[in-house]
């Protein structure tokens, strides 16, 4: 088993875990059903552009946080690609809202801060799955708009403690640096003391020979 402090590969928190994970698998369930009820089947792009964009968005955290296991560099490169899957999914959803005239929802609106106050404590598809069919799309494409903002906002503050971690401790390459250096080292330490003992011990013997001798005792 390798000593923490020659690890390598870092420890990552389950990608299932983080909130913007949750936000971002409830962002493509969301997507599916609204470009379902409300998109037409056949003969718009907008479609598989919207589903793609909330479906990268979800994969590649995932993708993120299993390489970020041994690359921070890749973990950061995936995050943002994430991100712009997400803004891009958002103006999808503004687009949407324009183009048909109905409200963007902002926070003179009245019902602004419920919805707020809900996206901001749910993070999971079950929270959401039972208005999937009820919602209209006004207020389908709203709650997806600001489950949009939410999560790369979330990512956006995850990337600055990544950057942060990165500036100070580096990549793989200056890990395993550091831990070959590091456990080198230590095995010189211990070599070194390991000299210093087997020293000692050869001047003892001979300082109890001379004592032996001083009392006419022979080995």
């Amino acid at each position: 088993m390798v000593d923490k402090q020659y690890q390598i590969l870092k420890r990552q928190r389950p990608w299932r875990d983080a909130y913007f994970y949750q936000k971002s698998e409830v962002l493509y369930q969301m997507t599916y059903q609204f470009c379902k009820r409300f998109l037409p089947a056949y003969g718009d792009r907008t479609v598989d552009q919207m589903i793609q964009a909330a479906r990268s968005g979800k994969q590649n955290i995932i993708e993120g946080t299993e390489d970020g296991v041994a690359s921070t560099e890749m973990y950061i490169k995936l995050l943002n690609v994430a991100r712009s899957s997400i803004q891009e999914l958002r103006e999808d959803y503004r687009d949407y809202l324009l183009s048909r005239n109905l409200v963007i929802w902002d926070s003179s609106y009245e019902r602004y801060a419920k919805m707020q106050e809900f996206c901001r404590n749910h993070n999971r598809v079950e929270d959401y799955q039972p208005y999937f069919n009820t919602w209209s799309d006004e207020e389908m494409a709203n709650i997806a708009l600001t489950l949009c903002y939410m999560t790369d906002a979330m990512i956006n503050k995850f990337l600055i403690s990544l950057e942060e971690d990165f500036v100070k401790q580096g990549g793989i390459k200056e890990r395993m640096h550091s831990a070959r250096t590091g456990y080198r080292q230590n095995k010189d330490k211990e070599l070194e003391l390991l000299r210093q003992k087997v020293t000692w011990q050869e001047s003892e013997i001979e300082r109890l020979r001379a004592l032996l001798l001083r009392h006419g005792i022979k080995e």
